[in-house]
């Protein structure tokens, strides 16, 4: 069975800046992060566990479940000083180099902004996505 490509184009992060700062809220923020996920040659588990089996990622299948992730950016926004939240998933099968995720946090300091962007991604890595990593 052929895997077929579904994936989505990339965001422009400079247009999600323009419409975050347009935002009336926004001059309640002083800070803006923006978390870049990507498709990386080495496997996870040699990157986080430093389990080595000896493959290489040559892609990965990605898809998520959009209720859950609606949730988390909820979550996201009760969190103190946090005014801006914008989430973008790819999907399908990507390829090395292809953009699996882009978070935009933005608040008021640069505590609130770092915690709330970790918070965010490691909800959405751990609760809402399924990777399936294509190995060699």
């Amino acid at each position: 069975m052929k895997l077929e490509k579904s994936k989505k184009p990339s965001p422009s992060i400079d247009q999600w800046l323009k419409e975050a700062k347009s935002d009336p809220e926004a001059l309640q923020e002083g800070m803006y992060l923006v978390h870049n996920g990507v498709v990386r040659v080495t496997p996870k588990a040699k990157v986080r566990e430093g389990i080595d089996d000896g493959s290489i990622i040559k892609g990965m299948e990605f898809s998520y479940d959009q209720s859950k992730v609606d949730e988390a950016i909820a979550e996201t926004y009760k969190m103190k000083g946090i005014f801006h939240v914008r989430v973008w998933l790819n999907e399908g099968r990507l390829e090395l180099g292809d953009d699996i995720m882009y978070v935009l946090i933005g608040g008021d300091i640069r505590p609130h902004v770092i915690d709330a962007l970790q918070f965010l991604v490691g909800k959405i890595k751990n609760e809402c996505v399924i990777e399936k990593e294509i190995k060699e």
